[in-house]
């Protein structure tokens, strides 16, 4: 439905000037008038830039959603009628792309569909979980109360997901500086040596020659070196989204020294946490995991979940296929037995989650502090190894002139 802006005087005389959606220009002023303004001044809002260049409007992150689902949930709770709260939310929304979204969710509830099926059109923003806890609070009228949980977990999941990116931050950012480091020496700092060394004659040491034929094929190759940097990075991308690549990476990945640790109790916090919500809310177990596999984002959990799946469903309790998996500890797996002989799995599931997120807090911890000593060596020992090579020669000549 297009959007008017409008301008108009109250009984008052007060100027007042807002947005509101209409048909038509005929049918805003209607709506205007039975609210009591007058000299009602109707325009249709101009387009917006970004939709003339979609490419530049970006999409719609993970926080706006967060906060999309906050005040929805508090909306609801207050009694506001669903309509109206999709209305008010798409009016103070101010990612564009998004406000369109919602509009667009509010026009097809208006048109006879579900919320379920409406957000389901948008699966690159509402995923297959959000979709499901939607629509099990439609099914059991719980709707305010699903919201709530599901703006608690989204929380919870983005902070989760900003400590894994803060652990992997530091090393990539020393190794980019690393690269840029010795970039900078071989291609401007290594050649005013190099004229020197000319000018002194003699033959250079091992190390120095070696630096220094270095420098003369990155000055001379750089565009070698960069296109087999452009070609590595396209082929590794290529590789993992293969399924055998991606299997391989994800199994790397968790058995890796110093990594495997923190990934495997963010996979163990991920999962305790989405199976908890989703089953609080009223979702199938079986149902649950095939959706908790799928947002796992590693091939090896998701393919371990999946297996738990198929043995669930033939009969056996959570947690004897989950203890095969080899990657859920057995702390995890005799709480969850214990949750799933009491009745209160849900409850169980939340306490685990709650544990491991401060388990991932420590672990991150340790592994920042271990890794900081580590990369400073590495940087300072490729720096410091090429410094100590170009002086190589002025130490040889002091000790001949000595």
């Amino acid at each position: 439905m297009p959007v008017f802006l409008w301008a108009g005087t109250t009984k008052k005389n007060e100027l007042k000037k807002g947005e509101i959606e209409a048909a038509d220009e005929l049918a805003a002023r209607t709506l205007l008038r039975r609210q009591g303004f007058k000299s009602i001044d109707v325009r249709k809002q101009p387009k917006d830039l970004m939709e003339y260049l979609p490419f530049l409007a970006g999409g719609v992150k993970e926080k706006d959603v967060v906060v999309f689902c906050r005040i929805f949930s508090t909306m609801i709770n207050a009694g506001l009628p669903l309509i109206q709260c999709l209305d008010l939310l798409a009016q103070q929304e101010k990612n564009k792309a998004f406000a369109k979204i919602i509009r667009s969710v509010k026009e097809n509830i208006e048109g006879g569909t579900s919320l379920t099926d409406a957000l389901k059109k948008y699966p690159k923003v509402f995923d297959e979980l959000f979709v499901n806890l939607i629509a099990a609070g439609e099914a059991g009228g719980i709707l305010d109360v699903v919201l709530g949980r599901l703006s608690n977990y989204l929380e919870k999941a983005m902070k989760l997901k900003r400590k894994v990116k803060s652990a992997m931050t530091y090393p990539i950012a020393v190794l980019v500086i690393s690269v840029a480091v010795v970039a900078l020496l071989l291609i401007k700092v290594i050649p005013v040596f190099q004229k020197m060394f000319e000018g002194m004659g003699g033959e250079l040491p091992g190390p120095t020659a070696m630096i220094v034929a270095m420098s003369e094929f990155a000055q001379t190759y750089w565009w070698v070196i960069f296109s087999v940097i452009v070609v590595l990075v396209i082929a590794f991308n290529r590789f993992y989204k293969t399924e055998k690549g991606r299997w391989m990476m994800d199994s790397a990945l968790l058995k890796a020294p110093v990594f495997g640790p923190v990934f495997k109790k963010v996979a163990v916090a991920k999962f305790s946490r989405t199976m908890a919500t989703m089953m609080s809310s009223g979702v199938p177990i079986l149902e649950g995991l095939n959706i908790v596999s799928k947002t796992s984002g590693n091939v090896v959990v998701e393919n371990a979940l999946m297996k738990t799946r198929q043995s669930i469903s033939e009969g056996q309790s959570i947690a004897e296929p989950l203890s095969e998996t080899g990657i859920f500890p057995s702390m995890v797996v005799q709480m969850i037995a214990v949750g799933e002989a009491t009745g209160a799995l849900d409850s169980m599931l939340n306490k685990i989650a709650d544990f491991y997120d401060d388990e991932v807090d420590t672990a991150v911890d340790a592994m920042t502090s271990l890794l900081e000593p580590a990369m400073m060596v590495f940087l300072g020992g490729i720096v410091g190894g090429m410094i100590i090579a170009m002086y190589l020669p002025i130490f040889k000549m002091a000790s001949v002139v000595g």
